[in-house]
């Protein structure tokens, strides 16, 4: 039974987290104290020293030898019956964006923010030996989850920028991919190029490496074509390429009163029909320094069949070829000023056919998601892949190269080699160490807690995705995530005070590592943001129902 004591014991645990973030909320949101981009100081320095150095303290602390076995395996049966649900119903039904949704509902439902909120809380609310069990999760959050987490989003990006530069059969033929060393990611944050090379036995290699917006000599061969560049207008445009085309075909673009068509570039003299690539593979908003220069293919044609020249990569010479690959999809182009009225095929300068590319002038940072259509689906149902060693070689490289940059790995693995060495052989970290640590790990859980409030004040609305959406999300995270905690802890034996922490800390808020993923990904970051935001606020009356609930049986 919950006393009032107890439940005063569990208030004063949680107002001091709801203060600090009431404080940062309330100096950007009407005190203006902090602008943006001070705002952007102070986060930065949460996500690389104060969250990592206050993972480290915890999982240093931790006995890595006495695990509490029912509880880990309570919690990883639960992530795993999550993935298998969603698979089953991504596969039977067939769901257009399966994917998608399995990865956005499998973060909403199974990835707490237990670092912050959970071992303060559940300490409070049954005792000092829960933050045991919650340092535990947190280590496999960061080591496992985590990184199945990127794994997922790599996966997505790498079959999106595959479906996009090599459609249809004709990817089932590449046997090896070369990525560039200053990719870090498949995300789309930066605009990324393929080059292609087919060999006499129609195997392809292909090159990943970052676009150029702006090529040595496009200026010179732009002035001999007759063509003028348009200025770019980077204070209040944006160019959004959201998806390239399925199919490179002749794009038609009309310029003034001329018609004039152009093809993306093919950079292979050896690509046969379907293996033409594009400088325009982006899932976030690039502003680019000239809305000229991203198309790479030039040469004046009227026909289907005429020689395109195309620019070698290696030599920046230009050689004339045969282009089998431009067929079908003709998109006609005007000047943005008249592209932004209205008016669909009576209007010269509309798009008559979009294939699968959307190019856009906004003055907003958000990126609407493409819709799925009849045509998307059947296309991507007949789209080929990649052999398995070739993809999963490619994922690997790409989450290993994200990895190697996020502070919180590097954190979350020396505090468990530490820990193994220091309870192995009873290794006492040496005080000048331990205290300059204990110094930044004090500060991070009220900073990580303030940098909450300064991203809730920044955000236009905390319904970010809608009502709908938000109930939605609210549900699986508050009421699915727990349930299927329970079911997974009854499977497993859990029983006790260890299964009423294991139901509370599935009810926790939504976690920020998640939402970052999500928004560098493109992939739902309005609920996700929404979760963040709003199940900070949910998440007080709800933890407290379920402890008192809990505390009835």
């Amino acid at each position: 039974m919950i006393t009032a004591q107890d439940f005063y014991k569990v208030s004063c645990a949680i107002v001091p987290l709801y203060f600090a973030m009431l404080v940062a909320y309330a100096s950007v949101k009407w005190c203006k104290i902090f602008s943006p981009e001070q705002c952007s100081g102070i986060n930065r320095f949460v996500a690389v020293f104060a969250v990592p150095v206050l993972s480290f303290h915890f999982i240093s602390q931790n006995n890595p030898y006495q695990m509490d076995t029912k509880f880990i395996l309570a919690d990883t049966f639960s992530k795993l019956l999550v993935l298998a649900l969603l698979s089953l119903w991504s596969i039977l039904f067939k769901a257009a964006g399966g994917l998608d949704w399995l990865i956005t509902i499998f973060s909403v439902a199974t990835l707490p923010n237990t670092l912050v909120m959970g071992i303060p809380l559940l300490k409070a609310m049954y005792g000092d030996f829960t933050q045991s069990l919650m340092v535990q999760v947190v280590v496999l959050q960061c080591i496992v989850w985590y990184t199945l987490l990127l794994f997922l989003f790599e996966y997505r990006a790498a079959t999106l920028l595959i479906q996009t530069q090599f459609p249809g059969p004709t990817a089932a033929a590449i046997t090896k991919f070369e990525i560039d060393d200053d990719i870090i990611s498949l995300d789309g944050r930066n605009p990324l190029c393929t080059e292609s090379e087919t060999d006499q036995n129609g195997r392809i290699r292909v090159r990943i490496r970052r676009s150029t917006s702006s090529v040595p000599g496009s200026s010179a061969l732009s002035s001999s074509m007759g063509l003028t560049p348009r200025p770019s207008n980077l204070s209040n445009a944006e160019i959004f390429s959201i998806n390239t085309p399925h199919h490179h075909a002749n794009l038609e673009f009309t310029l003034g009163s001329g018609d004039v068509a152009f093809g993306y570039r093919s950079t292979s003299p050896q690509l046969s029909a379907g293996y033409a690539s594009s400088d325009a593979y982006s899932l976030q908003p690039t502003p680019r320094a000239s809305t000229f220069n991203e198309i790479d293919t030039t040469t004046f044609s009227t026909t289907a069949n005429t020689p395109v020249w195309a620019r070698s990569p290696a030599t920046g010479r230009f050689s004339q070829q045969p282009s089998p690959t431009f067929n079908g999809v003709k998109m006609v182009w005007e000047s943005p000023a008249k592209c932004q009225g209205g008016g669909g095929d009576q209007r010269q300068g509309y798009f008559k056919e979009l294939g699968d590319k959307e190019i856009s002038f906004r003055d907003c940072t958000k990126i609407p998601m493409p819709e799925v259509t009849d045509t998307k689906v059947e296309a991507a149902a007949n789209q080929e892949m990649p052999s398995a060693p070739v993809m999963l070689r490619l994922i690997l490289i790409m989450v290993g190269r994200k990895l190697s940059r996020n502070p919180n790995t590097y954190s979350s693995v020396l505090g468990l080699v530490w820990s193994l060495i220091s309870f192995k052989w009873d290794v006492g970290m040496p005080s000048l160490v331990k205290y300059s640590i204990k110094l930044i790990s004090d500060a991070g859980l009220g900073m990580a807690m303030f940098s909450l409030g300064l991203f809730m004040a920044l955000q236009p609305r905390i319904l970010a995705c809608g009502t709908k959406r938000a109930t939605m999300g609210m549900v699986v995270r508050f009421i699915c995530g727990p349930l299927l905690m329970a079911a997974a802890s009854a499977a497993t034996g859990l029983r006790g005070v260890k299964l009423h922490a294991a139901i509370v800390q599935a009810a926790l808020p939504q976690g920020i590592v998640p939402f970052v993923f999500a928004r560098e990904y493109g992939l739902h970051p309005d609920i996700l943001s929404t979760g963040v935001i709003f199940g900070m606020l949910v998440s007080l009356p709800v933890t407290l129902l379920y402890y008192i609930l809990l505390g009835l049986y």
